[in-house]
């Protein structure tokens, strides 16, 4: 059984026999790779390519989140989020990104940036990697607003406390992948030893989407 310091996920890579691309659009793509499992055996596995994404949970004074509300076409939902954006030059900066996105989606500036957690949204189906980072020390942005479309053009913005948050993920009414880990991390973080002090610094080394800082 494993216990303690064994519970890390560990990369590894199995043999690909043959890959091809069968889609590829302008973000992202799909691969159908043939994999030789443990048994010799070889099977087709299709998932996602994905550039990989950082969300922001922006926390004020007052212990409220920043979230937007957007439509999401492919659930059919008005889902509530954080700020959110994909990694759009390989290789970027995580940090640099997830300030953009801030500044993008709710014209706002942090003064202080940590990593609250990073995931993999749908570890069967997509190599898609996010990074969540916490910034605090909250303040509008310099300038005029950035001009959105498209989905963007019809978000709201509301600034929610934190624990309204967590009773919405428990209660099974908010369904954001990035909004539910991204919460409940913070949640369980401000409730461990060390609190938000604790987290890893903005710039730790990110394996799933290596960079330069």
């Amino acid at each position: 059984m494993a216990m303690g310091n064994d519970i890390v996920d560990t990369p590894e890579s199995w043999e690909v026999v043959a890959s091809r691309t069968p889609f590829e659009g302008a973000k992202t793509a799909v691969r159908s790779d043939q994999v030789r499992m443990p048994d010799s055996s070889v099977v087709r596995r299709d998932y996602q390519v994905h550039p990989g994404s950082v969300c922001v949970l922006a926390l004020d004074e007052e212990q409220r989140v920043l979230v937007l509300k957007q439509f999401r076409h492919p659930v059919r939902h008005r889902l509530w989020e954080l700020p959110a954006g994909l990694l759009d030059v390989p290789g970027e900066n995580p940090l640099h990104a997830a300030q953009r996105e801030l500044y993008e989606e709710a014209h706002a500036k942090a003064g202080e940036w940590r990593v609250l957690a990073d995931f993999f949204t749908s570890p069967g189906g997509s190599d898609e990697a996010v990074r969540i980072f916490l910034a605090r020390d909250l303040a509008e942005a310099e300038g005029e607003r950035y001009e959105v479309s498209e989905e963007e053009a019809d978000m709201e913005i509301a600034r929610v406390p934190l624990t309204d948050l967590v009773r919405g993920v428990l209660a099974g009414e908010l369904h954001n992948p990035g909004l539910v880990t991204g919460v409940l991390a913070l949640a369980a973080a401000l409730a461990s030893e060390g609190g938000i002090e604790a987290l890893r610094p903005a710039l730790a080394p990110w394996p799933a989407r290596p960079y330069e800082a």
